[in-house]
């Protein structure tokens, strides 16, 4: 479903602010390794949520002691997070009582 890597960023995001490697970990321990997000996908998702004022970013020294750029969510991005949950959940119901049905 097209939107879905957003969410998924948007909804690591919602925890704590992290650098790209560390989203990509959060979507892949909280999907229990269903999801695997790749750079060459993570990055431009990035880049489209900031562009989009959705998320905002900073460079900042990660627990190794590297520069990495932090990405956090903006008011406006935890916002468009809780429409996007509640339009899944409407999908995911929807989805659900064709799947089921006879």
């Amino acid at each position: 479903m097209q939107g879905t890597l957003d969410l998924l960023v948007l909804k690591a995001l919602a925890s704590a602010p992290m650098h790209g490697w560390a989203i990509s970990a959060r979507i892949r321990d909280m999907s229990k390794g269903a999801f695997a997000i790749g750079q060459g996908s993570l990055y431009p998702a990035l880049h489209r949520l900031e562009k989009r004022e959705w998320i905002t970013s900073i460079w900042r020294q990660t627990e190794n002691n590297r520069i990495a750029r932090y990405y956090e969510l903006t008011p406006r991005g935890r916002r468009e997070l809780d429409a996007e949950v509640s339009k899944w959940k409407i999908y995911r119901d929807a989805m659900d009582l064709v799947v089921t049905s006879d």
